[in-house]
């Protein structure tokens, strides 16, 4: 399953399980520590009590009391102290061990903060490399829902070089809907309208193919009409993967889509995914801008610089960058939908 971020307060979600960035006494403190302590309420500091602390590193299971999620994970990160001192390998080790309690216990989805990011200075752009590397690591084999989630943007920062990089091309590129309108003399109202016509228009198309690629081939001149139309989304995604050289899991992981969605596409030609979601197997399949346009139009749709997100999505594929959380960052970054998830 994908790896997701959400700008949320972890104590109000609804997953299996939340972890909590906990100290080694596990009974509660600043930050997260003590936002998940106080949801939660006076039973989880009494289990708490009978667990014997928790070493760096390490993680330990209870009971979400008053909160929505089912079970509480808490791990002790490592304080930050220059980098030498084993820090990343105890940050790994708290995502990893973390989720084999959740899988030890049936969860099928987790919720972290950005573990160590906080009080513990550990670098804010190095904590979420380690944690991608970490959940995207266990994720291979596993199949899990994971959040990341980000209390405020101060907690989260795209890498700097990257992200200017990006708004320029997003400066030259993006046309902003008032300035549209502003060229073409029309109204915002009236852009709105062209907009949502547009998308119809682009659905009619899709679906019009939906239909013409059902019809039985009754007259010869039909069969030869039918022989001509492209193949569908799906027939498309498969080709590409077995051009590639890839495995079925390798690609949907790669587009952080999940497992159970992958299926439905492989076994309905017809399948009609989001856009979000062709997007994410073109980076998986690592196309270029002409490929990912053509795979696109399978789907009925098309990049278009009026969206925000299509600009950055065409600065990545342009770029020759395939990295899917690094995608989902920027994104997140500019309060875009993400790919995939």
């Amino acid at each position: 399953m994908p790896l997701k971020f959400i700008r949320q307060d972890i104590t109000t979600l609804e997953v299996d399980a939340i972890v909590n960035a906990a100290n080694g006494s596990l009974l509660g403190g600043g930050g997260v520590d003590g936002a998940i302590h106080r949801a939660a309420g006076p039973g989880l500091l009494a289990e708490c009590r009978t667990l014997g602390g928790c070493r760096t590193g390490e993680a330990k299971i209870t009971g979400a009391y008053r909160l929505k999620a089912k079970y509480i994970i808490h791990t002790v990160g490592p304080v930050w102290q220059g980098g030498g001192s084993g820090e990343r390998e105890l940050l790994f080790s708290c995502y990893i061990r973390s989720l084999g309690l959740a899988r030890d216990h049936g969860c099928e989805s987790v919720a972290f903060p950005l573990i160590s990011s906080g009080a513990y200075g550990f670098p804010k752009r190095e904590a979420l490399n380690v944690a991608e590397e970490a959940i995207s690591a266990f994720l291979e084999d596993h199949d899990m829902e994971v959040f990341i989630v980000i209390f405020d943007k101060k907690s989260f920062a795209v890498a700097e070089e990257l992200k200017k990089s990006v708004e320029s091309f997003i400066d030259d590129k993006y046309s902003a809907p008032f300035e549209l309108a502003m060229s073409n003399r029309l109204s915002v109202a009236d852009l709105k309208k062209k907009r949502r016509l547009d998308v119809k228009a682009e659905a009619d198309e899709a679906d019009a193919l939906v239909y013409a690629a059902s019809l039985p081939a009754a007259e010869p001149g039909l069969s030869e009409a039918l022989k001509k139309l492209d193949e569908s989304f799906s027939q498309s995604l498969l080709r590409l993967i077995d051009e590639r050289g890839l495995t079925d899991a390798q690609c949907y992981k790669k587009a952080n889509v999940d497992r159970k969605l992958f299926s439905k596409i492989r076994s309905d030609r017809l399948y009609r995914p989001s856009k979000p979601t062709v997007l994410a197997f073109a980076v998986a399949l690592e196309l270029d801008l002409e490929e990912a346009e053509s795979l696109l139009k399978k789907a009925g749709f098309a990049l278009s610089h009026s969206s925000k997100a299509d600009v950055i999505i065409e600065y990545f594929i342009k770029n020759r960058i395939f990295d899917i959380m690094k995608i989902n960052e920027t994104l997140f970054e500019f309060d875009q939908p993400l790919l995939g998830a």
